[in-house]
């Protein structure tokens, strides 16, 4: 029952019609009992100074930001966490008092994917990691934080965007190890496979962003893709092939989720309930 003390939550993104957001947070706010209500708001790229100002006005609690607006929303941000500016964008804002705080769950998302679903308290010394978009900067970081991590192959078909994001993350080049997509031997070495590009999201399903399963995927290897519309793509297909395990973005999805929530309320939800609600989402 919505009322005159229902704390507002929300997301903001172009296009926004997508997201599985509301689901998830309102199936854990009616878990946990909590007076509040979660909604989508379609911001352009042109509102997006006047939706930051309308959080303020209307005293808006929390939002997730997605697409385009991680990068510059920053701008119009009180403050910004240390992971966030590391990572150099933001996916949730907190709302104290009409002070802005910035945030970013996505690396906490991927970790958290990987030990409760994938079993890796500890990172195999080599990981590849495919793409260099938004999302393979907060998991190239979350990665960087591990101490136990030796190397990481980033490949991608633009190979300075690559060079780019590694000279940012890694300045001293100890870690990280660039390369083009089309050269995937060395995926081979590799006990974790992270796919951070598009490739094989619907409607693409058959695409795949690894070419020779037999010389790059392996059984001693675990695949992370973090797409999951489908649910099991072409790439975890051939990761199974191969003896492989293999996980999809919904994972990451649902914990990065998680993480805004407790920001935002300061209560653990319940991601089993997120999960379900997503999966429900998706099946319509």
């Amino acid at each position: 029952m919505i009322s005159g003390t229902t704390q507002v939550l929300g997301v903001i993104g172009h296009p926004i019609e997508h997201t599985s957001s509301p689901a998830m947070h309102n199936a854990a706010l009616e878990a946990l009992g909590l007076d509040g209500v979660y909604v989508a708001f379609h911001v352009p790229p042109d509102g997006l100074e006047r939706a930051i100002a309308g959080m303020r006005g209307l005293e808006i609690g929390g939002l997730n930001v997605t697409v385009p607006h991680k990068v510059d929303v920053m701008a119009h941000l009180d403050e910004i966490s240390a992971e966030a500016q590391a990572i150099g964008a933001v996916n949730t804002i907190a709302n104290r008092d009409g002070r802005l705080s910035g945030y970013n769950t996505d690396a906490y998302g991927v970790m958290e994917s990987l030990r409760q679903e994938g079993g890796m308290e500890r990172l195999p010394a080599t990981v590849a990691l495919l793409g260099a978009g938004g999302a393979a900067r907060a998991i190239l970081y979350a990665l960087l934080q591990r101490q136990e991590m030796e190397e990481i192959v980033l490949l991608n078909r633009t190979v300075e965007k690559a060079e780019a994001l590694a000279a940012d993350l890694d300045p001293n080049g100890t870690k990280v190890r660039v390369g083009s997509l089309d050269g995937q031997a060395s995926l081979h070495q590799a006990g974790l496979l992270i796919n951070s590009t598009s490739v094989g999201m619907h409607p693409n399903t058959e695409a795949s962003p690894v070419e020779e399963i037999d010389a790059c995927l392996h059984d001693g290897m675990l695949v992370l893709d973090i797409v999951y519309k489908p649910l099991e793509t072409t790439l975890m297909r051939q990761a199974k092939s191969r003896g492989a395990r293999a996980l999809n973005g919904l994972g990451m999805l649902v914990f990065q989720g998680a993480r805004s929530f407790e920001i935002w309320t300061g209560e653990k939800p319940p991601t089993d309930v997120m999960r379900h609600a997503a999966l429900q989402r998706f099946s319509k």
